[in-house]
């Protein structure tokens, strides 16, 4: 992506420079010259869609170490997901980042500020595109059209379900456009617009990439919206996890391990790259999950809590010491521990270069999807005895050292399936999410917050605040989520 990169971020230095505001949700400058000579040729178009998965990627906090407009991407989803569970915490209670695991995040947060900002870059360089997709050569306008659409769908899911309704934009819009730009629609109006971008990128992709969109990713991602919107679609989720399981392209990992450190393996639907040591395309969010031998800025994030521990212990299998280790001070993730590290040495090694560490973030991965459709097939009840949901359970929980026939359950619980996916799952910022689909999150985090001495959790706190800026930015127009 890196030549790409260039491209893209001098295009955004125009766009920014011209509308004379440091705001990166202003999507167009005062003219349009710059977008109409950026996109002459099918070229054009193509480093258009890459600069959104750039958009995704973010920005190295190594690299740019401002806490103002930065567009970190998702190298903070971290914070706003793995911390606000019962998985994780930080190791210190100074600045901003660590009141995300305690809810006392309030709505002048710049790690929220700066997540909600780069999901609405994504979503206006996917608009852009859109807006330039006949310049395109005929036979590429259909799938370049369906990628963009993906992309936008992948953005608006986070929003909505980080901050409940949103502002929906779907064509470029300019600056003036407070209405567009600020009006919260509906989460259901929200979630249409979702399965019909998703839907679109179905139709027209197909599964060449792992790093790039593709039907599967278009259809796992569907899956888990369809899971998750108010009013579940319980078949659709599980027609679609079918048709990836039934497709064959896509396998569990023999070990593990292989899943983060074998990366765009078999099991991989949809990643994010990374690439270690290059600044400009290198994430630091590895780094900041050590702490006892610290690699990052800061004191760790991300520390295991003992509450997890004891799920790894009766249920993870061999996936244990693969996904934490204790270092005698503190319970580090190691999942995404950066390459080349070795922490069986004493002191551990991480690498030549852990801030600008490479491994990739995985959007979603066979395993997720052998679950969803078990939770699919459950439908929001309480457990069931379909063949099918067990088999893939089973699937997962085999691969973890589980015995396929000694440890095969009759009836597949709820609660068994949610506590499958939180150890398979742990660290990959998918607990937060599963919990409010289960139906348990005030139940749970509730009980966690008394649990840890968290006095300022209450249920309102399931949804982040709006940020500030953006409600003054629209003069009051965008309002805030209640209790903040």
């Amino acid at each position: 992506m890196k030549y790409f990169k260039y491209i893209i971020l001098t295009l955004a230095g125009f766009v920014f420079h011209s509308c004379n505001t440091d705001d990166f949700l202003n999507p167009l400058p005062d003219s349009s010259i710059v977008v109409d000579a950026f996109f002459q040729t099918d070229a054009d178009v193509l480093a258009g869609i890459i600069g959104i998965y750039d958009a995704i990627q973010g920005v190295n906090e190594n690299t740019n170490t401002s806490l103002i407009s930065s567009n970190r991407g998702i190298q903070f989803e971290y914070m706003l997901a793995e911390l606000r569970s019962d998985n994780t915490r930080t190791a210190t209670l100074e600045g901003s980042k660590a009141d995300f695991h305690r809810y006392l995040v309030d709505a002048n947060n710049v790690q929220t500020e700066d997540y909600y900002q780069s999901m609405y870059d994504i979503i206006f360089r996917a608009n852009n595109v859109l807006n330039f997709i006949d310049i395109a050569d005929a036979n590429n306008q259909s799938r370049y059209m369906a990628e963009a659409k993906f992309l936008r769908a992948y953005a608006y899911f986070n929003l909505v379900r980080f901050y409940g309704d949103v502002p929906m934009v779907t064509s470029v819009v300019g600056p003036q456009d407070n209405d567009a730009l600020f009006t919260r629609v509906p989460k259901d109006q929200i979630y249409q617009q979702i399965a019909s971008d998703l839907q679109e990128a179905v139709n027209n992709l197909d599964n060449t990439y792992k790093s790039r969109a593709s039907k599967a990713a278009a259809q796992g991602l569907l899956a888990k919206a369809y899971l998750t919107q108010g009013s579940p679609n319980y078949s659709g989720a599980e027609q679609l996890c079918q048709a990836i399981i039934s497709s064959g392209e896509f396998a569990l990992q023999d070990t593990f391990p292989d899943v983060f450190y074998n990366e765009l393996n078999d099991e991989i639907i949809f990643a994010i790259q990374y690439e270690a040591g290059n600044t400009l395309e290198s994430q630091s969010f590895s780094s900041e999950f050590t702490a006892t031998y610290r690699q990052g800025r800061e004191d760790g994030h991300n520390i295991v809590n003992e509450n997890l521990v004891a799920d790894f212990n009766a249920i993870g299998g061999n996936r244990t010491a693969s996904s934490y280790w204790d270092t005698g001070t503190w319970l580090e993730v190691t999942k995404f521990l950066p390459e080349g590290s070795d922490i069986t040495t004493t002191p551990p090694t991480y690498g030549s270069s852990p801030r600008d560490a490479g491994n990739d973030w995985i959007v979603l991965r066979y395993a997720d999807v052998l679950l969803l459709y078990a939770e699919a097939i459950l439908a929001g009840g309480t457990e069931t005895t379909n063949s099918s949901a067990i088999d893939s359970y089973m699937a997962v929980r085999v691969r973890a050292g589980f015995d396929p026939v000694a440890d095969r359950p009759s009836i597949l619980t709820k609660n068994a399936l949610l506590a499958e996916r939180r150890v398979e799952l742990a660290f990959e910022n998918h607990r937060f999410f599963d919990l409010l689909r289960f139906g348990v999150a005030d139940a749970v985090l509730s009980a966690h917050a008394t649990e840890m001495g968290y006095g300022a959790y209450d249920s309102r706190k399931l949804l982040l605040p709006i940020p500030s800026r953006e409600i003054n930015l629209s003069g009051n127009l965008l309002k805030q989520n209640p209790g903040y």
